[in-house]
């Protein structure tokens, strides 16, 4: 049997705390709390680990919600790891085989192309009588233009699934372009969109199940939430907000990224330190080598100055001290300025990104959003769930 990791035998790891996670769903409820949730797990749980998030996830979910990802693939991780909840394909199927094996999973289709209803009547008219009634989501482009039936196709679409028997339930969706920014007016355009389709297509009042509400139109857009709410971003800690950190609005860090010190030297004034000598030492400097970098999933683009947090002891008591990164990040190695951290030594723990150093901050520092350093974590990192 694999052995779990722990800190003591890891050369860089990622702690996730699975109560935030919780609670962090909880937080998202919250915002309506009559609403149905599709706890959105796609991309391994946006980076922290599908499997155990989704069972983490799952004693807070309520008859009704389910989980949403990407792919069929994904599904399949899900079911083969024994959840039996209801299971969301955001993106639909793109084949015949893919279309019986979501339906023998008693996965939720998306459609959102006319090809995808053509799949659906297919099968059913190959199999008339599946052994569960059909949930069918059907996605409306109101403005995003990636994926989505037109108006025009969707009241096509909608009336094509109301003479098929085992389509049990139809829900309306769409997804926002810009529901981070508050000043926009998409939002409130695609909205509109939204409503005039529904109501050029006939679908009465009592017909109308709605998901438009992703993260940041649950914090953002109270009349965008409807009867489904789908977090994502902010079940694992970011932001949704732009131009905010996730912490601000009561959403706690989930992953928190860790390293160790392994070398530290005195590099004097004039001296250069890593690949392409770009930090040139103004005064004599006291050097630590981390062990973590772009092979771990620390971005190569991080730039100098960026923050990370050395907790050290200081008479017998443990404190954290900001310090910051000099020169390139390099595969194995990032290298921080201690001068003004004398208590730092060898293996000390470092914290990249996560408890006392929001993510989202260590994403701006380098032009991204906290999603992708999230997901960019790679296999080497230990994830020690807690």
């Amino acid at each position: 049997m694999k052995a779990i990791p722990t800190a003591s035998d890891s050369r860089a790891w990622a702690t996730i705390d699975l109560t935030a996670l919780q609670n962090n769903l909880e937080r998202a409820r919250a915002f309506r709390p009559d609403a149905h949730v599709v706890a959105v797990v796609k991309a391994n749980a946006y980076g922290h680990g599908a499997l155990p998030v989704a069972h983490a996830l799952r004693s807070r979910l309520r008859a009704g919600d389910c989980f949403g990802v990407a792919s069929l693939d994904e599904a399949l991780e899900l079911r083969n790891s024994g959840l039996t909840e209801p299971i969301l394909l955001l993106e639909g199927v793109f084949d015949a085989q893919q279309q019986a094996v979501a339906v023998e999973q008693s996965c939720s289709l998306v459609i959102h192309s006319l090809f995808q209803l053509d799949l659906l009547q297919q099968y059913l008219a190959a199999n008339p009588a599946p052994a569960a009634s059909l949930t069918v989501w059907l996605k409306i482009d109101t403005g995003m233009h990636r994926l989505g039936l037109s108006p025009q196709e969707f009241a096509q679409v909608w009336q094509a699934l109301a003479g098929e028997a085992a389509v049990g339930k139809r829900i309306i969706m769409s997804h926002f372009a810009c529901a981070d920014d508050i000043g926009s007016d998409m939002t409130a355009r695609q909205l509109a969109l939204l409503e005039r389709t529904l109501d050029a297509a006939g679908v009465a009042q009592e017909q109308r199940e709605i998901s438009v509400a992703a993260s940041s139109g649950i914090q953002l857009w109270p009349q965008s939430h409807y009867q489904w709410l789908r977090p994502g971003i902010m079940l694992y800690g970011g932001t949704a907000v732009a131009g905010e950190y996730a912490i601000e609005r009561g959403i706690a860090p989930v992953m928190t990224l860790k390293a160790r010190l392994i070398a530290i030297k005195q590099v004097a004034a004039g001296e250069s330190i890593g690949y392409g000598a770009s930090h040139v030492c103004e005064r004599e400097q006291r050097i630590g080598v981390i062990s973590i970098g772009y092979g771990d999933g620390y971005p190569r683009r991080m730039p100098g100055g960026t923050p990370v947090l050395v907790k050290c002891q200081v008479a017998g008591q443990s404190r954290t001290r900001q310090v910051p990164l000099c020169g390139r990040v390099s595969m194995d190695m990032t290298i921080v300025d201690l001068t003004d951290c004398p208590d730092a030594r060898v293996g000390d723990e470092v914290v990249l990104w996560g408890e006392g150093l929001p993510a989202d901050e260590i994403a701006q520092r380098c032009g991204t959003i906290a999603y992708e350093l999230f997901c960019q974590v790679t296999p080497r990192v230990h994830f020690i769930y807690a």
